[in-house]
């Protein structure tokens, strides 16, 4: 429910977005498959954009990952997590020398160089290499410099995100206050995955149990108890899912958020079969597809169209739903052009 896969979205693409907790892009095609099947996006042209038109922001944001949010939610989402992913890092880098001083130089050198607009990964790793500082520093300047991925690159036609720009000269970037952030990230993390552990919220968005319980301190929360004791926590007001309730089929991405470790209650995908979907012969995941909820098998892209490998044979009632969706997603990985109708 909360993800528009019961019912496609017919929000705008930031508006769905939002309701989602934004779509992890490692692989650019992911974030155009993420919003075919949880909205009315009918050709890739239409997000690309969204992307261009800066209504839409692709960022390395929660886990040091690249994800793809709105424009509204983006300086938001940097203000509730730039001190722990800096504090992540330099825990991580603890062992080599490398001083503040190293940060500050190599981030003043990267700002000053995309004052002048956008520059490939390659051309500011050769001017931090050539003004003498430690390899690997790329690392910390991306997590201390906000910057955004510019289109194209980092689109369906061009995946590889590796353009650069200042966040400040492209976006509006509003003061926010962390705590205040903190707490806007956590709801939005709700509506899109609760009722939750603060555990699990502190997995998905890298910030510190204690920083996000702070955070809410103030803030009305449902609260439940899980079958197993877990205590969860829930916006007020916001619909909880009948065991019952009867999910279409749907096509995920590689990479997508529901099938990560934060989302293990949600019975999305069934542990016996993670490990054909997370595993170190497949570092970028596998596109996967849903019945009545349940991750049923894989999908790929083909000379045909779009393959779909089941993991048990699907039953009968399914399988006329599944061949239309498969046709659908073909045809959008065919289609080009500007029509958003609805489906």
């Amino acid at each position: 429910m909360r993800q528009s896969l019961v019912r496609r979205s017919g929000a705008s693409l930031p508006g769905v977005l939002h309701r989602v907790a934004g779509l992890q892009t490692q692989y650019a095609p992911a974030g155009y498959v993420g919003l075919w099947s949880r909205s009315e996006l009918r050709d890739r042209e239409t997000l690309t954009t969204a992307l261009e038109r800066r209504s839409v922001v692709q960022a390395t944001l929660v886990r040091a990952t690249i994800h793809m949010v709105s424009a509204h939610d983006f300086p938001i989402w940097l203000a509730a997590i730039r001190r722990w992913r800096r504090e992540w890092w330099t825990k991580l880098s603890e062992h080599e020398s490398r001083s503040d001083r190293d940060v500050t130089g190599a981030v003043a050198l990267v700002s000053d160089a995309l004052a002048d607009g956008p520059r490939r990964r390659r051309e500011l790793e050769a001017l931090l290499a050539e003004a003498g500082h430690p390899e690997g520093i790329w690392g910390a300047v991306e997590l201390w410099l906000d910057m955004v991925r510019v289109p194209p690159s980092g689109t369906w036609d061009r995946r590889r995100a590796d353009l650069y720009g200042r966040a400040d000269l492209w976006t509006d970037m509003p003061a926010t206050e962390p705590r205040q952030a903190t707490a806007s990230l956590f709801e939005q993390y709700l509506g899109a995955y609760g009722p939750s552990t603060i555990e699990s919220a502190s997995t998905w968005t890298g910030v510190p149990k204690a920083a996000l319980t702070e955070a809410l301190e103030s803030r009305p929360l449902r609260a439940f108890e899980s079958d197993t004791g877990e205590h969860l926590v829930d916006l007020p007001r916001r619909p909880i899912a009948d065991a019952g309730l009867e999910v279409p089929v749907r096509f995920l991405p590689t990479w997508d958020d529901i099938l990560l470790v934060h989302a293990r209650r949600a019975g999305v995908l069934r542990e016996e079969h993670r490990h054909l979907i997370f595993n170190t012969k497949m570092p970028h995941s596998v596109g996967t597809f849903l019945v009545d909820g349940v991750v049923a098998g894989t999908w790929r892209p083909s000379a045909d169209g779009v393959t779909v490998e089941p993991f048990d044979p699907i039953p009968r009632r399914w399988r006329r739903e599944l061949e239309e969706e498969r046709r659908a997603l073909t045809a959008f990985h065919a289609r080009r052009g500007s029509s958003t109708g609805g489906r």
